[in-house]
């Protein structure tokens, strides 16, 4: 409990850690798509958030239609924002809500368990492995 704090005090994330995924509308082309994910990422500079990934996953298949539209271009962004940031959050997500070119979007704030796995993934370090369920009969 106490290495996990000295932990997060040496690598600086005192702050909670969140994961944006969003969907972009597929109807733009390629410089549309990327101005949208650089004005969404400054946003988040703006608004006092570290942005620490941006991963953009492509176009992807929709489990449902969406605005008509099946396929979809999927972006997800890791950052913290800080506690002390009065209404950020919600500044951000209106934001995300009021852009028509954002289909869908989905904030989550990582727990403990999540951000370890998260630092363990970035650093490259090779996670526990889990022994499958035992078969009774």
């Amino acid at each position: 409990m106490a290495e996990d704090a000295t932990e997060a005090a040496a690598s600086g994330s005192q702050d909670p850690l969140y994961e944006l995924m969003y969907i972009i509308n597929p109807v733009l082309n390629e410089d549309q798509t990327k101005d949208i994910v650089q004005r969404v990422t400054a946003y988040l500079s703006d608004n006092g958030a570290r942005v620490e990934t941006v991963e953009e996953q492509g176009s992807q298949r929709l489990a449902y239609p969406i605005e008509k539209k099946r396929n979809g271009y999927y972006v997800v962004v890791n950052f913290r924002l800080p506690v002390a940031v009065n209404g950020g959050l919600q500044k951000i997500e209106r934001a995300l809500i009021i852009n028509d070119d954002i289909m869908r979007h989905l904030v989550l704030r990582y727990d403990a368990k999540m951000e370890r796995h998260y630092q363990a993934t970035r650093s490259g370090k090779e996670l526990p492995k889990i022994a499958p369920p035992v078969q009774r009969a």
